[in-house]
């Protein structure tokens, strides 16, 4: 059988993908978020390990620790500044588009972001148990627990920042892009305090501070690009802006270089953001914006716009199901011992290269886990009453799994 007849089928449904999609679909738009979703895993995947105790329990661990020349991987791979620009564009769009209330609104948003988030939980919730029985230690659980819990923290905020789209496109009305300047300010300032010469007597607490201004800059610059408030002259200023002061960061203010969390370091970039963050998003929005017509062109041929339908309708079970997928390989694997890649310590160039070779096959157990997955975020509802029950008992699971997951129980 020839490669030709094999690609034929997958080559008539991308072209069917083509034909089905709406002549003003924004595929530039649509191609960013797709980068940076598969950033998330992709990210996860190669920069978080494990080891394994005398017991064969696992704990999380990362080659960072001992290859610190890897941080320039998390540039590239720390996309979440571009899902929030592509985000505050779409919701700009949308919220301008709505045919009821700005509250109907907002709860159709939420409900679709909701659902995943439940159902991972609840799965984890009652597998836990399960797992435990058939003789997984409870390190390898609580470990696996914070992974998944790990990149949930995302859905919350971002539920937030969405609330504020009314008051994001009024702001963006008014100042355009500039309307994110503040929230550049304000995480300056806060870094100045816990990072300055005070340093030694600001609580720890106003670190969290950075939060919210922290991600809502990236969603208030997409905001602004979707009201049309950002052009090419915005987007050059964003980009060469946004890389002097990554480099300044960098280089005179002595920021750690990872754009993740390493273990033992005192200081971190991401958990809360700190201005790093903001700076590499700056750039990467900029870019984005001076790039849109050229990927726009790009994603004209039908076999590279269907993978991005295809991502762009699997977003939320991408985000919430990769670290399932990698621990579904590496938890059998615990029970073997040193397994290259897996669980043995992440600390040499051969284990990172081990690991790219599994990476494949994380992948193809995500795809088969989010071939289930998608049928219960999909699954709609019979009945009211039903409906209440169902969500009730998920929210219980959810809220027992993540009190297992921050060690609460």
């Amino acid at each position: 059988m020839s490669a030709s007849t094999v690609l034929a089928p997958l080559r008539e449904a991308a072209e069917r993908i083509d034909r089905r999609t709406p002549v003003h679909r924004d595929r530039a738009v649509d191609g960013l978020r797709a980068l940076a979703l598969l950033a998330v895993p992709t990210g996860h995947w190669l920069l978080g390990g494990f080891t394994l105790d005398a017991d064969g329990g696992l704990h999380n661990a990362s080659p960072l620790s001992s290859l610190g020349g890897l941080a320039p991987a998390g540039w590239v791979l720390q996309m979440l500044g571009v899902f929030f620009l592509v985000g505050g564009y779409a919701s700009a769009l949308s919220y301008r588009r709505r045919p009821g209330s700005a509250g109907a609104w907002l709860k159709g948003r939420v409900v679709r972001l909701g659902r995943p988030v439940l159902g991972v939980t609840a799965v984890w919730a009652l597998a836990a148990p399960v797992l435990y029985a058939a003789g997984v230690p409870e390190a390898s659980l609580r470990t696996g627990a914070k992974l998944v819990v790990q990149p949930l923290w995302f859905v919350g905020v971002y539920v937030v920042v969405t609330a504020l789209t009314p008051y994001c496109v009024r702001a963006a009305r008014r100042l355009g892009g500039w309307a994110a300047a503040p929230l550049l300010a304000s995480v300056a300032v806060v870094d100045f305090l816990r990072y300055g010469p005070l340093a030694a007597s600001v609580p720890s607490w106003l670190a969290l501070l950075n939060i919210l201004p922290g991600w809502l800059f990236a969603y208030q610059l997409g905001v602004a690009w979707g009201e049309r408030r950002i052009g090419r002259r915005g987007a050059r200023l964003l980009l060469a802006g946004g890389v002097l002061l990554f480099a300044a960061l960098l280089v005179v203010f002595h920021y750690p270089a990872s754009m993740v969390g390493v273990p033992g370091a005192a200081r971190t970039n991401s958990h809360p953001p700190s201005l790093l963050v903001l700076a590499l998003a700056a750039a990467q929005s900029g870019a984005a914006v001076l790039l849109r017509d050229r990927l726009a062109r790009l994603l004209d041929r039908p076999v590279l716009w269907a993978p991005v339908v295809v991502i762009n309708l699997c977003a939320m079970t991408i985000l919430c199901w990769h670290q399932t997928a990698m621990l579904a390989a590496a938890v059998p694997a615990s029970f073997a011992g040193g397994v290259a890649g897996l669980t043995t310590a992440p600390d040499s160039l051969g284990w990172i290269a081990a690991r790219v070779a599994w990476m494949p096959v994380f992948a193809a157990l995500l795809v088969g886990i989010a071939r289930y997955a998608r049928r219960f975020e999909a699954q709609p509802v019979e009945g009211r009453r039903a409906g209440m029950v169902r969500r009730a008992v998920a929210g219980l699971l959810a809220v027992g799994f993540g009190a297992f997951a921050l060690g609460l129980a």
